[in-house]
């Protein structure tokens, strides 16, 4: 079923919305529109994506009226050393937010890997289109299966907890907890952020991983994040690894 914008745009009042039928990506809409002068909050959102884009370029699996894919326009004063850090807050504000409005718990897989069990439900991007930062959000909703290559990798919210959910209502709690856990960056420092992504995260400290770096397989055990907001690794040697990059699994 088509998104309800109308029920959106009451529930928040003020903030501008723009839903579209399909869109082959809401980043590079929300780049445009962010180029355009568009105010601080502004949301771009299509009920499909027919080039839907997930981290380094691949392709996001967006399945028609199923999906929240969605692009937000950030005008905080936050440069390319802050973007790692509004990563973590969207991923809390993510989690947050699925807690509130399904009762399922979330993992945080660094950097951008929202998580139930072991499986992905959403993925996040964040990009520097100075003076703005546009922050691209997919989020599996109401997917009852997905193609084999990405089954055994990919849940949805209606999967893991056995209901169809509305994509309406969990929007309309996730946008202002986005500009909560950015006005918590923007105002009180990098320190909160860091703390509560390492409460709620799994994958930042103590857990045994590999990390495909391209070229590389990293394997050890993770030891928090700098405050940056990079993972640390401690490898098999005993070396102390920054990870500024590279795909986080975990392994025996």
């Amino acid at each position: 079923m088509p998104l309800d914008l109308d029920q959106l745009r009451t529930r928040l009042p003020g903030r501008q919305i723009e839903w579209h039928p399909t869109l082959p990506s809401t980043m590079t809409a929300a780049t445009r529109r962010a180029a355009d002068g568009c105010p601080h909050g502004t949301t771009i959102g299509a009920d499909e994506q027919t080039a839907g884009i997930g981290r380094y370029g691949r392709h996001w699996h967006s399945e028609p009226d199923t999906g929240i894919y969605m692009s937000v326009i950030l005008r905080l004063p936050f440069g390319m050393d802050t973007l790692p850090l509004v990563t973590l807050a969207l991923g809390l504000a993510v989690a947050e937010t699925i807690h509130k409005t399904t009762d399922l718990i979330c993992d945080l897989r660094w950097p951008n890997d929202v998580l139930i069990g072991n499986k992905k439900c959403c993925g996040i991007l964040t990009q520097l289109e100075a003076p703005a930062v546009i922050t691209g959000i997919g989020i599996n909703v109401n997917h009852p299966s997905f193609p084999d290559e990405i089954a055994d990798l990919a849940t949805s919210l209606r999967i893991a907890s056995g209901r169809i959910h509305s994509r309406e209502h969990i929007i309309a709690e996730l946008l202002p907890a986005i500009d909560t856990y950015c006005g918590i960056l923007e105002t009180q420092g990098r320190d909160p952020i860091l703390r509560m992504f390492t409460q709620a995260s799994s994958y930042a400290s103590g857990r045994r991983v590999s990390v495909d770096q391209g070229d590389s397989v990293l394997h050890g055990v993770t030891a928090g994040l700098n405050p940056a907001g990079f993972l640390l690794l401690r490898d098999d040697n005993g070396k102390q690894h920054q990870i500024v990059a590279g795909g986080v699994r975990p392994c025996s």
